[in-house]
């Protein structure tokens, strides 16, 4: 995508990878607009980038999500980029009886939402140039994390998704892209300190960069060997790398 120039829409703006890419592209010269549902981390966000703008935004409330987007289309009408990047991440037990509360918090955040924050969009980004629909998703769509094995499934199905929305897009103007972290110091699973993860400020850069080529997928290196994890040999990598995140995490 195009690094400048553009209207930008963030959801989960007002932290982590959210608060990240905005900043970034804020200060790329583009016009960023970001949405969450905690006000006050939204306030901090743009006192610190002046010219940024913030809405109101319940990614689970379909309401909310197209007062949004009437909103963003009446004020903003050149928007032509999407980040969908809001998501929440639990642990949860998929070996047990799981909460039916955290099961639909987290497929109504990281699927449905995205899901309908583009719907309520993409027939405005079609009129633009330069369109982009970008989805925040995890290389746990592709190697999935078992203590957490639901927003594993989320992601999974959002890679799906975008695969089926790219190919339906293909003769229009909107580019699908799809942002895969692996895992980066955020708030989800109080990653903030923990030492293997990626630092976010590296992430961010190296993320920005491949955004700006021609990838229709943005993997930085550390994410690659998960991205690989495909095809009838896949168990191996999916048993070790959970063995090793219950050193971490625990369980069972």
């Amino acid at each position: 995508m195009q690094l400048s120039g553009n209207t930008i829409f963030i959801t989960g703006g007002g932290s982590g990878i959210g608060r990240g890419l905005a900043e970034a592209l804020h200060k790329l010269g583009n016009k960023v607009i970001i949405s969450g549902r905690r006000r006050g981390h939204l306030n901090a966000v743009i006192a610190a980038n002046p010219g940024m703008e913030a809405i109101e935004l319940d990614i689970t409330d379909p309401v909310s999500i197209e007062r949004a987007a009437v909103k963003l289309i009446a004020d903003h009408p050149e928007l032509n980029v999407l980040i969908n990047n809001a998501g929440i991440m639990q642990p949860d037990t998929v070996a047990g009886k799981i909460d039916d509360a955290l099961l639909t918090s987290t497929i109504d955040t990281n699927l449905l939402g995205p899901i309908r924050m583009t719907s309520a969009l993409i027939e405005h980004l079609k009129t633009r140039k330069n369109a982009v629909v970008a989805y925040t998703s995890s290389v746990l769509g592709f190697v999935p994390l078992a203590v957490s094995g639901i927003y594993s499934s989320t992601k999974a199905a959002l890679h799906s998704y975008a695969l089926s929305q790219r190919f339906m897009l293909r003769n229009t103007s909107v580019r699908v892209l799809e942002i895969a972290p692996p895992w980066v110091r955020t708030e989800l699973m109080n990653s903030q300190e923990a030492g293997e993860a990626m630092p976010l400020d590296q992430f961010i850069a190296e993320a920005v960069a491949i955004l700006g080529t021609d990838a229709d997928e943005i993997v930085v290196d550390a994410a690659k060997q998960f991205r690989a994890n495909v095809g009838p040999n896949e168990h191996g990598l999916v048993n070790g790398f959970n063995e090793h995140a219950l050193t971490l995490f625990g369980g069972a």
